[in-house]
């Protein structure tokens, strides 16, 4: 059994990383780490996990973590797992890093985004962790950088149509909705209750999202030539679920059904990745709790444009599930395990 750490365990992610591995076969989860609710069980933390797991959260030191585990999962906050994952790497540990510390491969961007980087030496060895785009690559790491939530919808819904050349690059305008669960665990005034019950409203408009940089360093890769989007996230009055909505310009005319019939090639061996028939569209109740990215490909003949839109939940395949799913490739286990089960529904 591959004994198994989360550094974090207190946050959404953290808790839906217990809630998952609870289920996989491969693993025994040997610790958890939290300071705000040290010494207190994870099922008085989380009371959905009752009868799953009585492992007691500790706020252990590093040296620790590593004598208790062999694969660690990290799931605190940017800014502080780039001091945390140098030590885990020294002694022999593999890591998944929920967090933006490693995603972006540019330091200087990543300064120009979140602040100076204490450990730049690690961000060309990161793996980036969209198995659907770097399934080799994460098999032989040793730190994967788990994918942004927003990100991975939009890198999955445009993948196909950047790698045939069937858009103009620098048409992309994302329009995107998450649920609140994507704001995190700690309070804050524009994710209580009564401030986004029966609202919806869009924020860091104007291209000021930190995700920005991730889905551009992404799509510019497969593109082979730099990409710059435009992002407007939204915030929706619901717990869990993205639903990226994204227009774009063809750059050759492309009929409906011959756009779905590569999109299903595209992703034909993709066990997460669902591409729905001629006219369906994604939603994220059929994706709640669930590890799949739905995706749905429409024509806009009046303006030549095509409208691509992806649903995911943000906390399964948008991070715990996700970092699951590398893990699993990194360890040799079977890439689907514990992560399989349908969504929620209703």
């Amino acid at each position: 059994m591959l004994k198994v750490a989360i550094i974090g365990a207190s946050g959404y992610t953290g808790a839906e990383l217990c809630r998952l591995l609870c289920n996989h076969s491969g693993i025994k989860l040997s610790a958890v780490t939290s300071r705000q609710f040290e010494g207190k069980k994870l099922s008085e933390i989380f009371p959905h996990l009752r009868g799953k797991t009585d492992l007691v959260c500790h706020n252990y030191a590093i040296d620790e973590i590593t004598s208790l585990a062999d694969f660690i999962f990290c799931a605190v906050p940017h800014k502080t797992a780039m001091d945390l994952v140098p030590p885990l790497l020294d002694a022999g540990k593999k890591v998944v890093d929920l967090s933006a510390d490693f995603r972006l491969k540019n330091v200087d961007t990543y300064q120009q985004w979140y602040q100076e980087h204490s450990s730049p030496h690690l961000l060309k060895d990161a793996v980036y962790g969209l198995p659907e785009r770097y399934r080799d690559e994460i098999k032989h790491a040793t730190l994967v950088a788990n994918p942004g939530c927003y990100p991975t919808s939009v890198i999955l819904a445009l993948a196909p149509l950047l790698d045939q050349n069937l858009i103009d690059p620098q048409s992309i305008i994302i329009d995107a909705k998450s649920g609140t669960s994507g704001a995190g665990r700690s309070i804050g005034l524009g994710t209580l209750f009564c401030e986004v019950h029966d609202g919806f409203k869009p924020y860091k408009v104007g291209g000021t999202h930190r995700h920005t940089p991730e889905i551009e360093q992404e799509l510019s890769q497969i593109a082979a030539s730099g990409i710059t989007v435009s992002f407007t996230p939204h915030l929706l009055p619901i717990s869990r679920g993205i639903l990226s909505t994204i227009y774009c310009s063809m750059a050759l005319k492309a009929e409906r059904a011959h756009l779905n019939e590569l999109y299903t090639s595209f992703y034909r061996d993709e066990p997460f990745v669902r591409v729905l028939d001629e006219g369906g569209q994604p939603a994220t109740q059929f994706v709640r709790g669930s590890n799949f990215c739905d995706i749905g490909i429409e024509v806009d003949r009046r303006t030549n444009r095509l409208i691509i839109t992806a649903a995911i939940d943000n906390i399964v395949k948008g991070a715990s599930g996700q970092a699951i799913q590398n893990m699993n490739l990194m360890a040799g286990f079977d890439e689907s395990e514990g992560i399989s089960n349908a969504p929620f529904f209703p």
